[in-house]
């Protein structure tokens, strides 16, 4: 008789999980996807381990010839557009500068555009909330030239 008793507890309790494992899954493939986008965000800091000696150096010297390079700046409700001479120099430096800076400050957005006919370069460098105040203090000497 006992036997009989745990085998119906066993049998309620396995048969319970069952039943909230089949409708818990019907439940999320009624919400449908998840979306793939949906990024962790990280602090406003430079991760200072992120990039080697070697990078961290050639980091600065790009940006000190960058910074030299400037010839315009617009202020962008989310960060900052600096304008440079389109010639292959810069845009070489630019593109090296930004995949250095991208490696410490994951939080930022980078874009770099070239105009038709010859026109401008533009790097703009913008993020999410809160981004605008941070570019503003670490690049300070490029803002105010």
């Amino acid at each position: 008789m006992g036997i009989f008793l745990i085998a119906g507890i066993t049998a309620t309790i396995l048969g319970g999980y069952a039943f909230s494992h089949v409708i818990s899954e019907r439940q999320t493939a009624a919400q449908g996807p998840r979306s793939t986008n949906s990024k962790s965000e990280t602090p406003f800091f430079c991760d200072c381990t992120a990039l080697t000696s070697g990078q961290r150096k050639r980091q600065q010297e790009l940006g000190k010839s960058l910074r030299a390079a400037i010839l315009g700046i617009q202020e962008l409700p989310d960060g900052f557009e600096f304008e440079f001479s389109p010639d292959p120099t810069n845009c070489h430096a630019l593109a090296e500068f930004s995949s250095l800076e991208r490696a410490c400050c994951p939080f930022f957005d980078f874009s770099i555009r070239l105009e038709r006919e010859g026109g401008k370069l533009w790097w703009r460098l913008t993020g999410r909330e809160g981004v605008k105040q941070f570019i503003r203090a670490e690049f300070a000497p490029w803002i105010k030239g």
